[in-house]
């Protein structure tokens, strides 16, 4: 995934550019669906509108952590598993990197390669270093 926010993309900027601090936080893992057919858009303003929300399914963001970048990339480290769902989940379309556990603001955010859907009983995982992020 090469997309940024809005948010971390203003940060960033002023981080480097106008010697504002920027503390690295804490790194999670949403799961979106694409039920308003813009989840990219909306994502990339940080309306997390498409994220799966369905109540007393056991779906909550998952921490997440990256190796140093090299060539322009880094890769997540370790295996994410997201609890077994206890109720449908939908199709997820796409991830985000969080800043925070709920609510908060998205950083990264791409399409998954496969639409998968999450049934009651189903698991989604996300293996070591098959969640990569460039800057391009």
């Amino acid at each position: 995934m090469s997309a940024a926010s809005n948010y971390l993309e203003n940060a960033l900027l002023d981080h480097v550019l106008a010697n504002t601090a920027y503390t690295q936080p804490t790194l999670y893992l949403g799961l979106f669906l694409n039920t308003s057919t813009n989840a990219a858009s909306n994502l990339e303003a940080g309306t997390l509108t498409d994220e799966v929300t369905t109540s007393g399914s056991a779906y909550a963001r998952q921490t997440i952590a990256f190796d140093a970048a090299s060539g322009g990339s880094a890769d997540n480290t370790a295996t994410v598993t997201f609890p077994a769902a206890t109720a449908n989940w939908g199709t997820i379309t796409h991830v985000a990197v969080m800043d925070a556990a709920t609510s908060g603001n998205v950083l990264f955010y791409g399409a998954v390669t496969t639409s998968k859907t999450i049934e009651s009983g189903d698991t989604f995982q996300v293996s070591a270093g098959n969640l990569t992020i460039s800057l391009a």
